[in-house]
């Protein structure tokens, strides 16, 4: 019964956190910072570069339309379609039988949990656990060339 009472608490509590957090969000919002004016953009600060060409959507297709057509013969055939999934299949397989068991099928999180669980006590501790999260690669930051200062602003 405890449970209930402390669940009910724990969700009104987050129901005036969130109405809390609103109105202060609401009170925030009514300062609105002023454009910049023109002038100020006029004297030398450099304006923010392009965007970043993006490829068209035709141009998406065609490559992968292209990576399906493995004999260029400009058409896929069902053979081709599925190739892809035959060998993800075929990895999975491990014994080649043609069948999928569990095991086989979640071989890469066992494998991962067997790797994690350093003292080999079947049961992850936090410090283990850690370990299996997934490392993201950080998306790649362009190459900026440094901005030019400004004539008036150089002092000599």
């Amino acid at each position: 019964m405890w449970r209930w009472v402390a669940g009910g608490l724990a969700l009104a509590l987050g129901v005036l956190a969130v109405l809390f957090w609103r109105d202060e969000s609401a009170r925030a919002s009514d300062s609105v910072i002023p454009p910049r004016p023109a002038a100020v953009l006029s004297q030398g600060i450099a304006a923010p570069p392009p965007a970043a060409p993006e490829a068209s959507e035709q141009k998406r297709e065609e490559r992968r339309f292209n990576r399906y057509d493995k004999d260029r013969d400009e058409a896929i055939t069902r053979e081709e379609y599925l190739a892809s999934r035959r060998k993800a299949f075929a990895k999975l397989d491990v014994n080649g039988d043609g069948r999928l068991s569990f095991e086989e099928w979640a071989i890469r999180t066992t494998d991962k949990f067997a790797k994690a669980d350093a003292d080999g006590s079947k049961v992850l501790t936090r410090a283990e656990f850690a370990t299996t999260r997934v490392k993201r690669k950080a998306p790649a930051r362009p190459e900026c060339a440094p901005v030019a200062a400004a004539a008036g602003d150089e002092e000599s």
